[in-house]
């Protein structure tokens, strides 16, 4: 099939669970013999990483697009729109069998597109993206306002008659199905994590590490991670804080308000790292952190992170989110927590004075290796795209 691929995100290199994804679907698509075009932003080397993964890449250029850069909400508004038009000028010269949009931004401009070009559509949302609003201040996000948009996003499959729709959790699915969505159309495909990437850590770790890698938002990083980390750091002041990622204005403002507490904490930050090496980072730490403030968006995440830390053999402590808790309730290697951050750091002290046994971290990274890896991920995804198409 000729497949239009769209999403509002630059494609390469991958900055987060989302991005990752692209690129092993890319990968599965053109595995298969499918003729992929990728409708995202520009992105650096372009022609360079077309070719590398065998796509022809129509690049958004209108301005920067990307999770730190600024104005952020405002072009994802308006990006749609702009996506649309690229899309149609593309659609004058070339034939498509099919859409598939990544994410609710570019599912509003593929609905859109659907009714205009008459082919199959598959919606993939891999996260609840107005969702995690709700952990945002009220005079930043009005909750009038905020329930319009949320309900909004949730109806983007029966809007614009979606032939199918996949989703990171069954949370997720299970509140479309309740906008109206056929449920036999639903199909639940959990983020995965790279197999040869992230493999099962056998030399030992640092005793006293605590780790979180990712992209570093306002809602990973809120009140719940500050009164955690300083409680520890406050217990057991030899703890090191291992930050592995973009210093974001979320991550500053963090390492503030814990430097400003206990002046002693130990925090580090690296900066960006590629995703090829953060597994290698992650093999310092005794236990990863999944600090998440509440929200609907956060409930209906399949943390990546999380996906990854088991991967390792890493115990992981996170808050109580649904959609990974579904998934990992009852594994030893993974203790979920509180939404409060004093119950969260006693929760991190005991795994760091009692670790789990190390045959459960064996057994779950297994668990994981057969199931989440990105090629097991995307084939599931692609079966259902070629399902749809006739």
């Amino acid at each position: 099939m000729r497949l239009a691929l769209l999403t509002h995100e630059p494609f390469y290199p991958p900055s987060g669970g989302g991005s990752a994804e692209g690129n092993y679907l890319v990968n599965e698509l053109t595995r298969r013999g499918h003729e992929v075009h990728l409708f995202c932003p520009d992105f650096p080397e372009r022609d360079t990483v077309a070719a590398r993964f065998g796509v022809t890449v129509h690049p958004f250029t209108g301005w920067k697009m990307g999770r730190h850069t600024r104005w952020r909400s405002i072009k994802y508004l308006a990006y749609p729109g702009a996506l649309c038009r690229l899309v149609r000028r593309t659609a004058r010269d070339i034939s498509f069998d099919a859409l598939l949009s990544q994410h609710a931004i570019s599912a509003v401009a593929a609905g859109k597109l659907k009714a205009d070009l008459g082919v199959p559509l598959v919606m993939n949302f891999l996260d609840f993206l107005t969702g995690f609003m709700e952990s945002w201040p009220d005079w930043t996000m009005p909750r009038f306002l905020l329930r319009r948009l949320m309900a909004y996003e949730l109806s983007l499959p029966k809007r614009h008659d979606a032939d199918a729709v996949l989703t990171v959790s069954d949370e997720l699915a299970r509140r479309f199905a309740e906008t109206g969505y056929a449920n036999d159309q639903l199909q639940t495909i959990h983020y995965g994590y790279d197999a040869n990437l992230f493999n099962l850590l056998t030399a030992d770790r640092s005793p006293l590490t605590v780790a979180m890698h990712g992209s570093f938002d306002t809602h990973h990083l809120g009140p719940i991670a500050v009164r955690a980390i300083t409680d520890i750091a406050l217990a057991k002041p030899e703890t090191q804080f291992l930050f592995i990622g973009t210093k974001t204005d979320a991550l500053k403002k963090l390492a503030k308000r814990i430097l400003d507490a206990v002046p002693s904490a130990r925090l580090e930050c690296t900066g960006f790292v590629p995703y090829g090496e953060v597994a290698k980072r992650l093999g310092q730490a005794s236990v990863g952190i999944i600090p998440y403030e509440p929200s609907s968006g956060a409930h209906c995440a399949f943390i990546a992170k999380l996906v990854e830390y088991a991967a390792l053999g890493l115990p992981v402590v996170s808050t109580p989110l649904a959609g990974v808790k579904a998934y990992f309730d009852g594994e030893p290697s993974v203790r979920f927590s509180a939404f409060d951050g004093a119950r969260f750091a006693n929760d991190v002290l005991d795994l760091l004075d009692n670790p789990p046994p190390r045959a459960e971290s064996e057994r779950l990274a297994g668990r994981v290796a057969a199931e989440l890896d990105w090629p097991v991920i995307c084939a599931r995804a692609v079966d259902r795209l070629e399902a749809v198409v006739p």
